[in-house]
């Protein structure tokens, strides 16, 4: 909002906010929206406080005024709003916005979505995820494989410059040590100690610690689900990136980046990067397991029946063998084991390597177990003509 208040340099927090205290209307519903908290507050101590007092004295008192609090380093807020000790009982509503739904992002090719193929958006889904920003820099008209040309690999596009400017602006003096966690994710989940081997240091506070914010500035998912051996709910926590943008980024931005600030980097195709397989299934593995909900009425699960939803991964012990599973969902009698698969042809060992996983789990007495594929790619017709699995679900039916 624009008032009539003089232009003049505050000296402190409290004066400013009193300032937009006496400037607000007296009338109407009024929106009072503080964008970037985090940074408004993460250089001064006292913000918190003040923001504190002057809330309990001039805000709470307007029956007609809604205060809102917007950040990008979720941490700090859990640190010094959510969980402080100054503002409990005070929030109304804690709202995360999540990456958009798959249905939903078929809308950002607007009327050419229905000429461009599931694959082609799939492509240009494993390099921006779900995120507003930067589906809205895509041109339907081009190519997937133009539009990430242009936009990653270009020295003036978005998605070449974004993640340093983003994550430096997050964590500060303290982003090298979170990049390095994100890096140990890059190909694939991990515990915290197989992180703290990886990276040479110790499962410590720490490590827990910069996770955590990992997690909640939206990098990284914390999976453990219910123990499907035993019901109970599981102990293992992996940790997952589930942030697309970012391990396309360290994967194939970041090591070519001097050649692409120079000019230099010749860009085909995704299918030409190395290395490319590999992260195009786990980048497909984050689209289904973020949209897991687009999965319940198709497999005739009731929401509220839902007691997990996770991958699931064992690894060897003495005699028994390890095994991982993409996705799995369970209700309290029925597991589905859900095979996530994004490649140019998929046979028919598909179905052999997911019963395969369901003997390998050891599901608990009474547990009835059915079988789920995924998949974006031309498939072996017998899968479904046999019957081989309970359900074959193409990439397509998250993007109705």
């Amino acid at each position: 909002m624009q008032t009539d208040a003089p232009d003049v340099t505050v000296k402190n927090w409290l004066q400013a906010f009193r300032m937009l205290a006496n400037a607000l209307p007296k009338d109407g519903r009024i929106v009072v929206l503080l964008d970037e908290i985090s940074w408004m507050g993460g250089y001064d101590k006292s913000f918190a406080g003040t923001l504190k007092i002057v809330w309990d004295k001039m805000l709470k008192k307007r029956d007609n005024l809604v205060l809102v609090l917007c950040g990008s380093v979720s941490s700090w807020i859990a640190d010094n709003i959510l969980n402080g000790t100054g503002f409990a009982g005070r929030d109304s509503l804690d709202l995360v916005v999540n990456e958009l739904p798959l249905s939903v992002c078929r809308a950002f090719w607007g009327k050419a979505v229905e000429r461009t193929s599931t694959s082609e958006m799939l492509d240009m889904l494993s390099v921006t995820g779900g995120v507003p920003k930067y589906l809205e820099e895509i041109n339907p008209s081009l190519s997937s494989d133009e539009n990430i040309r242009q936009l990653c690999f270009t020295r003036e596009g978005m998605l070449f410059r974004d993640f340093n400017q983003i994550f430096n602006q997050i964590f500060g003096k303290k982003s090298l040590a979170r990049k390095s966690l994100l890096r140990a994710l890059a190909y694939g989940s991990k515990s915290a100690a197989e992180m703290a081997e990886d990276l040479g240091t110790e499962r410590n506070g720490h490590l827990v610690d910069y996770l955590t914010e990992l997690e909640l500035a939206g990098f990284v998912s914390k999976d453990s689900g219910m123990n499907p051996c035993t019901g109970q709910p599981g102990r293992a926590v992996r940790y997952r990136l589930k942030d697309n943008y970012t391990r396309f980024y360290l994967h194939h931005v970041e090591p070519n980046a001097k050649e692409i600030e120079a000019g230099l980097f010749k860009y085909d195709s995704l299918a030409a990067l190395k290395g490319w397989d590999t992260v195009k299934g786990l980048q497909f593995e984050n689209l289904v397991v973020s949209n897991f909900r687009s999965l319940l009425p198709i497999l005739g699960i009731d929401g509220a029946s839902l007691l997990s939803a996770a991958p699931y991964r064992r690894a060897k012990e003495g005699t028994a063998n390890g095994v991982q599973v993409d996705l799995l969902l369970q209700t309290k009698s029925t597991a589905y084991v859900v095979e996530i698969k994004r490649r140019e042809n998929i046979g028919v060992d598909i179905a052999a390597e997911i019963n395969q996983k369901v003997k390998s789990v050891g599901f608990h007495a009474g547990t009835s177990v059915r079988t789920v594929l995924v998949y974006d790619g031309k498939l072996a017709p017998a899968v479904r003509t046999e019957h081989m699995l309970d359900f074959v679900i193409p990439a397509e039916r998250f993007f109705e």
